[in-house]
């Protein structure tokens, strides 16, 4: 046996569980979380996070999940996800009671997802197998791909990463190899996005460009704005005071802001400065923005 093999796992119920299933077939290898990272904070945070999701978007369904590794494996609330994010009708039963039922569901499931995300079998970080084992790494792949397709402002917690253990059987034994995972992103890679994103692009590269970026978004603003009687025609100084950026979050949000929490009318660089922070945490609050904006 790979000496490594021991070493992976630090807590003895870990490497009982393990040894207790099946033997793997020769050349097949199971990706497992290690131990070390099963009290990973940030792991834990995205855990609860997803449950309270999913249980906020199931909540008319009266679907209710208590363990992403008991609740998730037999495709039900998979399947009420789908339908209820995407609109998706799978010709599938709702309850699969015996495996190989569990086994046909989940195909269709995973068939319809990988459809959607337009993903090849290559890029799939899921499988039937892994899912019906009650995988929580392949489970978490699955939902955090499945909340940012179909809810892309969807606020979810970033950078959270695991240990994991691949472990491979060879004609000479268990061999193992040790890697760390990302599951959601890598806030540098989201911090370097911002800095170079879009629309840096646009002014570096395509100039000719920008005079029908402004109107487009001058129209969207209008489309908007323009129903509380109110028109934009240059965005540099319209928005400059928070004001139009306030009311067409609230349009778009359809909520109404509160006259006593911004300046309407706002009279110094002070009171300008009020609104678009206000403006920044209702965007931060909604999920809308994932990285610092400098208000002044």
């Amino acid at each position: 046996m790979d000496p490594d093999f021991l070493n992976a796992f630090t807590q003895p119920s870990s490497l009982n569980q393990f040894l207790t299933e099946d033997v793997l077939a020769k050349g097949e290898k199971r990706k497992l979380i290690k131990p070390t990272s099963s009290n990973n904070p940030k792991l834990e945070e995205l855990k609860l996070f997803l449950t309270e999701w999913i249980n906020r978007t199931l909540k008319e369904e009266h679907i209710v999940v208590k363990s992403l590794e008991e609740d998730m494996y037999d495709g039900l609330v998979f399947h009420h996800l789908l339908e209820n994010l995407g609109s998706l009708k799978l010709d599938v039963d709702k309850i699969a009671l015996t495996e190989k039922k569990q086994r046909q569901k989940l195909s269709v499931i995973l068939e319809a997802v990988a459809k959607c995300l337009q993903l090849e079998e290559s890029q799939l970080k899921w499988s039937v197998e892994s899912i019906l084992a009650k995988d929580l790494l392949s489970t978490l792949h699955l939902l955090v791909a499945i909340a940012k397709h179909f809810q892309p402002t969807l606020a979810l917690p970033a950078n959270v990463q695991v240990e994991t253990v691949t472990i491979e059987t060879t004609s000479r034994g268990l061999k193992t190899s040790n890697a760390v995972e990302y599951i959601t992103e890598n806030n540098e890679n989201i911090e370097t996005q911002s800095k170079d994103g879009a629309f840096d692009e646009l002014f570096s590269c395509a100039p000719d460009k920008l005079d029908a970026v402004k109107k487009a978004l001058l129209q969207f603003v209008d489309q908007h704005v323009g129903k509380l009687g109110l028109n934009v025609k240059d965005i540099e100084s319209q928005f400059s005071d928070g004001v139009i950026l306030l009311l067409l979050i609230g349009q778009l949000e359809g909520y109404f802001l509160n006259l006593r929490n911004f300046f309407l009318t706002p009279a110094s660089t002070t009171e300008m400065l009020h609104n678009v922070n206000l403006a920044m945490e209702l965007l931060a609050e909604g999920g809308l923005l994932n990285f610092p904006v400098n208000s002044e």
